[in-house]
């Protein structure tokens, strides 16, 4: 007897396919991630704090001293920014095309062989004291082996691949969760892992070399363990008669670019303008998407350097928890997605994130008790939805083979915008935070209500084509 006649499981386990499962990948580098981002910030702290009080007059009042430290650390991160944004944008296309080409997980551990590198760094700047400005070449190191670009561009090429079109939305979003949970845990454990060395000097020596581990583990499970699913989409048919998306109230015709000279019906070619849709659509999601960044760079952003400064003023472990605050979005949306993809369209829920975010960034510019920040995040809650569903979208529209070098297109040019935000907004701090501290909040809730005008033009072409088939099919019957 076979393992299937002896256990009637088996069969659907080794349907699974646990070895093609990105999540452990996406969950150990979130956490190295999360370790890795609040150590540098607390790093930055203490050196740039030590060193802004050495060249201070000993008389300055603590509030001169503040503001002194916080634009070191603003400038500091201008310039980090700058460099992890601009040097992966040839190396991560590349990647992106090689995968294409020749192997789906090459740019994943490229690009997670340099964030390993990146990590090292900040352990061997805690163990043997050296300057803060040597993270400028490990980022630049970090950028050249792709960056975050390339690494989440592999992500939802393979996330993509492994799901159909109708459950797609719901396993990005999945990974999204993972991603978050990964970044709660390991944002509710910096702020302790910090403290755990008594020296000073050596504090942060326990959370970077964290930080090392997991990243060793995402680089060495994605060479030796993990596996390129093979693609579950289904073909079409020659002579199709409508195709339902996913997260769609009715039918409508996804515009498929394999076959675009296919008919949506049988008899009744389409139209020019038709054939054409789209690329103007995909031409709307890319404009939706980036200034959806737009708002939310400039919030995440800032975020980390209002906390620090009065009025709330946190210690290491709060911003620890505030950091891990920022991760039940992930959970929040995935819900989200989860139940509107039931009864609303993807345009529809991508609004709906779009207003979540706008809402909480406003109240979040009001803020001055610890108390008033946790009710702005989680009016926030839906916030993650709109580039997770965006990608989605796209993915319904363009080929398979040509996920990784879309995917790196738009991820570059989110990256592009968060060079240029991330800069900006940090410069609007430096000059408003004595006037009103949440000047950059407001502006961020503006551009996220804006953000909706390009996604709405997609909802109304779609409706168009919903009422054309419908009218179409109608004349048929």
């Amino acid at each position: 007897m076979g393992p299937q006649a002896t256990c009637p499981g088996w069969g659907y386990l080794s349907g699974l396919q646990v070895r093609t499962w990105i999540e452990p990948v996406v969950a150990s580098t979130q956490v190295a991630s999360s370790l890795y981002d609040a150590g540098l910030l607390l790093v930055l702290k203490e050196s740039l704090g030590a060193r802004v009080a050495n060249h201070s007059a000993s008389t300055s009042p603590r509030g001169a001293l503040e503001d002194q430290q916080q634009k070191a650390i603003s400038n500091f991160y201008i310039i980090y920014n700058v460099v992890t944004g601009l040097t992966p944008l040839l190396p991560a296309y590349l990647l992106g095309w090689l995968s294409d080409r020749f192997h789906r997980k090459i740019s994943i551990c490229v690009a997670l062989l340099g964030i390993l590198l990146c990590r090292l760094a900040l352990l061997f700047k805690v163990l043997w004291d050296w300057p803060v400005e040597v993270m400028y070449w490990a980022v630049a190191l970090n950028g050249l082996c792709g960056g975050l670009s390339a690494y989440w561009a592999g992500v939802i090429s393979l996330g993509s691949l492994g799901s159909s079109e109708g459950g797609r939305s719901v396993r990005l979003i999945f990974i999204d969760l993972i991603l978050g949970l990964g970044g709660f845990c390991g944002s509710m454990a910096s702020g302790h892992l910090f403290q755990q060395m008594s020296e000073k000097a050596w504090q942060g020596l326990v959370l970077t070399a964290c930080s090392v581990s997991c990243a060793s583990f995402a680089l060495f499970y994605s060479l030796l363990v993990l596996k390129v699913p093979k693609s579950v989409a289904k073909p079409r048919k020659a002579l199709p008669t409508v195709d339902t998306v996913s997260g769609t109230i009715g039918t409508y015709r996804t515009l498929d670019p394999d076959q675009p000279d296919v008919p949506s019906v049988a008899g009744h070619p389409q139209s020019p303008g038709k054939a054409r849709s789209p690329k103007s659509m995909i031409v709307l999601l890319f404009l939706g998407a980036i200034m959806y960044d737009l708002a939310v760079v400039g919030t995440v952003d800032v975020m980390p350097l209002f906390v620090l400064r009065a009025p709330l003023s946190w210690n290491q472990v709060q911003v620890g928890y505030g950091m891990a605050a920022g991760y039940i979005i992930f959970i929040t949306s995935f819900l989200g997605v989860l139940v509107f993809s039931r009864c609303f369209r993807d345009t529809t829920m991508i609004m709906i994130g779009m207003v979540s975010f706008g809402s909480g960034a406003l109240l979040l510019s009001f803020v001055k008790e610890t108390y008033m920040f946790y009710i702005a995040r989680g009016v926030m809650l839906f916030a993650l939805i709109p580039i997770t569903t965006i990608r989605s979208a796209m993915s319904k529209l363009i080929k398979d083979s040509s996920y990784g070098k879309v995917f790196v297109i738009l991820q570059l040019f989110l990256t592009l915008t968060w060079v240029v935000t991330s800069t900006m907004y940090n410069k609007i701090y430096q000059v408003t935070m004595e006037k009103f501290v949440g000047t950059c909040f407001a502006l961020s809730s503006f551009l996220s209500f804006l953000a909706i005008v390009p996604i709405g033009i997609v909802a109304y072409k779609q409706a168009s084509w919903l009422k054309h088939a419908d009218i179409t099919e109608t004349k048929r019957c």
